[in-house]
Parts: structure tokens; C-alpha cells; sequence
């Protein structure tokens, strides 16, 4: 193919699949360390003395202050760069295990845990990097396949919710169920390394165009500076900060749709994925020596629905799959959460509810990268990763009150998460699709079209 951006850097084959095995680690350990947290809840509760409907209060505190971190990551990866963006967002995730051990109470819990947003944050930020390096790679087998070698990366939140659960069960076998400080402890020893592995990756061509563009604006070499920017195919004119750049007349419509779809879909990850041992422990009556083994039989499954959803977008449109994954989803978990608790039963359509509610996330966090420029590429897709927090915030309150008022778990589950999930796929129908023709598979596919 002829390269259309002649003035950017092709990517090497080499360097494109290094790349998108560091980002595949980064984020595996990024959702180990976020699930471990909700695997170990009820062993947290457990500790400190809490009820069940106080340690989901605690949890939505802890998702509110992971809200703050993850909105602050996108601006900063627009304004530093996508490889310091990969190294703070796994170092964040080790400083985030590492405090967790220590923590004392309700309040030091709360404050530590939000940290995690860094590492909540890691999939908007490989999102970014790998969809910029994938447009101009010399490798043409990824880039005819982007979004099912992007679904490989995002395969590592089943990966790593696996990783978590079966983490636990070996550390609590041989220390106790008392032992969940140990295994955040155990935990910064992955991330750490991952962040120091980081550190290889170059910056993307891209945002080091525009930071070149930037630069000679900042001199004042205007001409010299839309000379390079019609080069490389980067903004010719000053830009708005990134911030008001998502809500432009060119972005704004998708901000909004896909924000609003996060929102309610994350009502059911925080149900079904994040506080998944509650749910089948309070809901469904399974016994807590038997949920770790389903929750990662689960995820297993979980993993195969990233690579069949990332296979399904790039043949009939990531919005539509997108769409069609989340509905399926629904009616799955409704199925698990009003049929009977044979654990035959609950655990093959929860494998299958995890299957169509997490595979999507393959062709979503492509997607979303593909709706904005450079300049405000990092920010609009964390803006929209971000709102899974308020998500899981409004779920949160929600299944908190109804176990308060006495309301049986499974039902709430019910309400919160199976018809949150179904919304969130209703509601992606509404984004503006993409469809680059074949002459520009080869630049980076920012242009939105109607």
C-alpha cells in the first residue's frame, strides 16, 4: 500500500508486535490489581467488621475517587505522550497494591483504592498508542486486522480477573482468608516490572508530529509549521485545549453517546465482573470455596468473547457488534440471576453473560480512538473510559439502597445490571459509525463520518 502520510515515521513490524505485547501486560496487571480488589471483598469485609450493604458503600466512595484520577490521566497523555502515559498508568497500579496492604480503615481504604484509576486509565491509554502506531505499522497483516489484534490486548481484563481470583485462592489456602494484605503486597512485584518493561516502547509518530507542529507555532513559523502538518496529516490550524477540543462540533455527538453507553454498561461490569464473588455468593447462594473456581472458568470464557468481538468488528462494524454483544448480555445474566441456583446453570450463562458484556470492550476502546484527532485522541477516549466511574458510582448506590431495604441481591443485581446492560447497547446505536475507505486504512482513521 502507498503510504498517504509521507512526512510520518512507518512503524516496524518488530516494533509494532513488541508493542502490543507490552500493551497487553500493561493492561492484564492494571485489571489484576483492580479486580483483586473486588475478589477480596468479602474477605475485606470480613476483617473490618462491615456489613454487606456498608462494603458496597465503600466500594462506590472508592469508585468515586477513581472517577477523579482516571479524568485527570487523558489531558496529561495528550500533553506528555503515550509512552510516559504507559509507564505512570502501571506505576500508578503498583503504588495502588502496595497501599492497600496498608491500609487501616474505611477512610485510608477509600483514598488509596481511587490510585487504581491509573491503572483503570492503562486501557485508554494503549488504545490511543496502539491505534496510532497501527495506522502507520509496516506490518499488513495487523493493520488489516487492527481491531482483532486490538481484541488480543484486551483480552487481559478476563486474563487478569482470572489471574486475581486464582492469585487468592492460592494465597488464602496457604495463609488464611485473613491473608488479602499479603496478596496486594504480592501484587506490586508484577507492576513493577511491567512499568520498568514500559520504558522500551518509543512514542508514537504521531503525537510526536504534533508536538512538532506545536513547537514551531510556539516559535513563530506558521508556514514552516502547516508545511509539516499537511506532511504528516496533523491539525494545520491552533487547536482548543483537548478538553473543549471532544466537545467540538466534530466530536461532541460521540463524547456524549459513548460516555452515556459507558455509564450504564458499567452498572453491570461493577454487578457482575468487579463485585462478581458478592454476586454469586449473596445472590446466588453458591458457597465461597466454589465462586473462585466459577468466577475463572468464567473469565476464561470472558477472554474468547474479546478476540470473537475484536474478529466481528472489523467485518460488521464495531458500533453494531458492539451493540448486539451488550443486548445478548443482558438477557444472559437475566437468565442466571432469575433461573434456578444449580451451579450448572449459573455458571455457564454467567460465562456467557461475561462472554457478550466484556468482549465489546475489544471493539469499543477501538472505536472510541478512532473518533478523535491526535491532538485530543488520549483525552476524549480516557474522558470516555471515565465514565465508567459515575457508572459504577450510580450502580453502586443503587445495589447499596436496595440491600438496605432489604430488597433480595439477586433482584437488585437484576435491576442494576442486566437492564443497565441492555441500555448500554441500545444506547451505542446512536454513535456515528466509521468507514474509512481502503485508500485511508494506511493514515490514522480520526475522521468521523456520518
Amino acid at each position: 500500500m502507498t503510504n498517504t502520510t509521507p512526512g510520518l515515521r512507518r512503524v516496524g513490524v518488530r516494533e509494532t508486535r513488541v508493542a502490543t505485547g507490552i500493551a497487553f501486560f500493561a493492561w492484564t496487571i492494571a485489571v489484576y490489581d483492580f479486580i483483586l480488589f473486588g475478589t477480596l471483598l468479602p474477605r475485606i469485609e470480613e476483617d473490618f467488621g462491615w456489613s454487606t450493604s456498608h462494603a458496597l458503600l465503600i466500594s462506590t466512595f472508592v469508585s468515586i475517587g477513581t472517577a477523579f484520577v482516571v479524568l485527570a490521566v487523558g489531558p496529561i497523555v495528550d500533553k506528555l505522550g503515550r509512552r510516559k502515559g504507559m509507564i505512570i498508568s502501571v506505576g500508578g497500579t503498583a503504588a495502588s497494591s502496595a497501599a492497600t496492604a496498608a491500609t487501616v480503615g474505611a477512610t485510608s481504604l477509600i483514598g488509596v483504592r481511587s490510585i487504581s484509576g491509573l491503572g483503570l486509565a492503562e486501557q485508554s491509554v494503549n488504545a490511543t498508542y496502539l491505534n496510532e502506531l497501527y495506522a502507520v505499522t509496516e506490518d499488513e497483516k495487523i493493520k488489516r486486522n487492527r481491531g482483532f489484534v486490538y481484541s488480543m490486548v484486551q483480552t487481559g481484563w478476563p486474563i487478569g480477573a482470572l489471574l486475581a481470583a486464582g492469585f487468592v485462592a492460592i494465597v488464602t489456602s496457604i495463609w488464611g482468608a485473613d491473608a488479602w494484605r499479603l496478596a496486594f503486597l504480592l501484587a506490586t512485584v508484577p507492576a513493577i516490572i511491567v512499568a520498568l518493561v514500559c520504558r522500551k516502547l518509543n512514542e508514537s509518530p504521531q503525537f510526536l508530529a504534533q508536538q512538532e507542529v506545536k513547537r514551531l507555532r510556539k516559535e513563530g513559523l506558521d508556514a514552516e509549521a502547516s508545511e509539516y502538518a499537511a506532511a504528516t496529516g496533523t491539525a494545520t490550524e491552533a487547536v482548543a485545549a483537548p478538553l473543549r477540543r471532544i466537545f467540538d462540533v466534530k466530536h461532541r455527538r460521540n463524547t456524549i453517546v459513548l460516555s452515556l453507553a459507558w455509564i450504564f454498561n458499567w452498572f453491570a461490569i461493577q454487578t457482575f465482573s468487579v463485585l462478581g464473588t458478592t454476586v454469586l455468593e449473596k445472590g446466588k447462594g453458591i458457597d465461597a470455596s466454589s465462586v473462585l473456581l466459577l468466577v475463572v472458568v468464567s473469565n476464561l470464557v470472558g477472554a474468547l468473547g474479546y478476540l470473537a468481538h475484536g474478529w466481528a468488528g472489523d467485518r460488521f462494524g464495531r458500533r453494531n457488534t458492539i451493540a448486539f454483544g451488550w443486548i445478548v448480555s443482558g438477557g444472559f445474566f437475566a437468565a442466571m440471576l432469575l433461573g434456578p441456583s444449580d451451579q450448572v446453570f449459573v455458571v455457564l450463562t454467567y460465562m456467557m453473560g461475561l462472554f457478550f458484556l466484556l468482549g465489546p470492550y475489544a471493539a469499543i476502546m477501538f472505536f472510541q480512538a478512532e473518533c478523535f484527532d491526535t491532538d485530543c485522541r488520549a483525552t476524549g477516549s480516557a474522558f470516555i473510559g471515565a465514565m465508567s466511574q459515575p457508572g459504577a458510582i450510580i450502580g453502586g448506590f443503587i445495589l447499596t439502597g436496595l440491600t438496605a431495604a432489604a430488597v433480595p441481591y439477586s433482584t437488585a443485581a437484576l435491576y442494576v445490571g442486566a437492564i443497565g446492560v441492555v441500555l448500554s447497547g441500545l444506547v451505542v446505536l446512536a454513535a456515528k459509525s466509521i468507514a474509512p475507505a481502503p485508500s485511508e486504512l494506511t493514515v490514522e482513521p480520526a475522521e468521523v463520518l456520518a
